[in-house]
């Protein structure tokens, strides 16, 4: 079996710490609800520079946290290494979205271009607000600038093939 690339995997959380000692691992979820992480298998871990499989054996939410157990680890030390590792899939074992649904991912690394066709910058990242998800767009000059992420009012056009985010956003604001 090859190895996916890399490109094409979304990370999904990342191994927090280790929980007991039969091999558990506390799971820091960036999914919504964070216990959705426990849907996938496998997981690909970078572990020593290179992209490794685990299959998900048992998991479970703990608290508010998550706790799994992972492929070859029995016992706390085979777990150890697994600390701090991104918790990736691969993005085909995503559900299909609909036609004008995106995860968030997909809009990391786009260009935010303004009406006016001023570049505000790239999508650093996304924040979660409560009262509407917040786009954080990094300028060349590594200037941040917080965009609402509000679709038909701020967000005018999301074109993936195009690597552009349209807003209607005045660049000095």
């Amino acid at each position: 079996m090859t190895e996916p690339d890399a490109t094409q995997r979304v990370v999904l959380g990342r191994i927090a710490g280790l929980y007991g000692v039969k091999g558990w691992v506390k799971v820091y979820s960036e999914t919504d609800p964070p216990a959705n992480i426990l849907d996938y298998s496998p997981w690909y871990l970078k572990l020593a520079g290179h992209w490794q499989p685990y299959e998900l054996q048992e998991g479970r939410i703990h608290g508010k946290g998550i706790v799994a157990r992972l492929g070859n680890c029995t016992n706390r030390d085979e777990a150890s290494p697994l600390l701090g590792a991104e918790i990736t899939v691969d993005r085909d074992q995503l559900p299909v979205l609909a036609k004008d649904e995106y995860y968030w991912a997909e809009l990391i690394g786009l260009d935010v271009v303004s009406l006016e066709g001023v570049t505000l910058g790239k999508v650093d990242h996304l924040l979660e607000t409560g009262a509407n998800d917040v786009l954080v767009v990094r300028s060349e000059d590594q200037q941040e600038v917080l965009i609402p992420y509000i679709r038909g009012d701020v967000v005018q056009e999301i074109d993936l093939e195009a690597g552009c985010l349209r807003v209607d956003w005045d660049p000095d604001y």
